[in-house]
């Protein structure tokens, strides 16, 4: 399917080893009741016959899809590369396991054009629905909330609300915060660079689950913690500059600071003196031999 030149939003997929769900999302896409999208899918070198099934849906025609292959960099790599290539205003990732309601894209299109009305739509970076559960749960517990309009910072910190979200972002702003990429280490968090979105950007939260998904074993979500381990320098940028965010409460530094230190030891490449200076506390070091000790343990 041709498709427009500038689709308005770009679904965005990075794919490893998850064909066999693949089909599961792409007839989520094909039911949709908005279709002025595209479908970018970053393969990041899969090894399991991914490529051919994303040729047979290009052959099929129903949708517009365009297929990058890559040597695996991470998912974030991958991020980065469907920054490049997404032609749509909006920026939407999809997990290759997971899939959205058919009236998901037109409710964040209404959304989104509700935003550009208002006199300070240059403030807002994009708009986020929910996440739920293939039973309607939605992930990380309900909402009070129909709208909110807070930093991606304040909606964790401040308000308190957890588990992740359907967040879409537009894709000029996604390419001025590219993730960090650190060669050697195939992971980086995804709050990373919401993170650092949030400094400078509000987003228009909206009560509605758009997004369906269960967390697979093996997955990222389910590995985040080995993952962070192999790739330490990335995970000490991530918490360093988390413990550094506005508005944090001294409890949630320390929780940052714990994390930093957690992961630090696994880092074979920056000294301790460097991490002192990037965690940027003077006294949060002292967890340092406490880190060796839960490293030990882990092993």
């Amino acid at each position: 399917m041709s498709g427009k030149p500038n689709p308005y939003v770009t679904v965005f997929t990075p794919a490893y080893n998850r064909c066999g769900y693949l089909g599961l999302l792409y007839g989520s896409l094909k039911t949709q009741d908005f279709d002025d999208f595209e479908w970018v899918v970053v393969d990041d070198g899969s090894t399991d016959g991914t490529g051919e099934v994303m040729a047979r849906f290009i052959a099929e025609n129903q949708i517009n899809i365009r297929y990058h292959y890559q040597q695996n960099s991470g998912k974030h790599a991958a991020v980065n590369k469907g920054v490049q290539l997404a032609q749509g205003e909006l920026f939407f990732t999809v997990d290759s396991d997971d899939t959205i309601a058919p009236h998901a894209l037109s409710a964040i299109v209404r959304q989104w054009q509700a935003v550009l009305e208002l006199s300070d739509a240059v403030k807002y970076a994009g708009v986020c629905g929910l996440r739920v559960h293939a039973d309607g749960r939605v992930i990380g517990g309900d909402v009070d909330y129909e709208i909110l309009d807070v930093s991606p910072i304040d909606y964790r910190f401040k308000w308190g609300y957890k588990g992740d979200r359907a967040e879409v972002i537009r894709t000029s702003i996604m390419a001025q915060y590219p993730y960090p990429e650190i060669p050697g280490e195939r992971f980086c968090a995804d709050a990373l660079t919401l993170n650092r979105i949030g400094r400078n950007y509000v987003l228009r939260y909206f009560k509605d689950g758009i997004y369906s998904c269960e967390y697979l074993v093996g997955g990222i979500t389910d590995s985040s913690v080995q993952l962070r381990r192999d790739s330490p320098r990335g995970a000490c940028l991530y918490y360093a500059e988390m413990a550094a965010l506005p508005g944090l409460t001294k409890v949630q530094r320390l929780k940052a600071a714990l994390n930093y230190w957690r992961f630090a030891v696994y880092d074979k490449q920056t000294s301790f003196k460097e991490h002192r200076r990037a965690i940027g506390s003077s006294w949060s070091y002292i967890m340092y031999p406490a880190a060796w000790v839960l490293k030990f343990v882990s092993s």
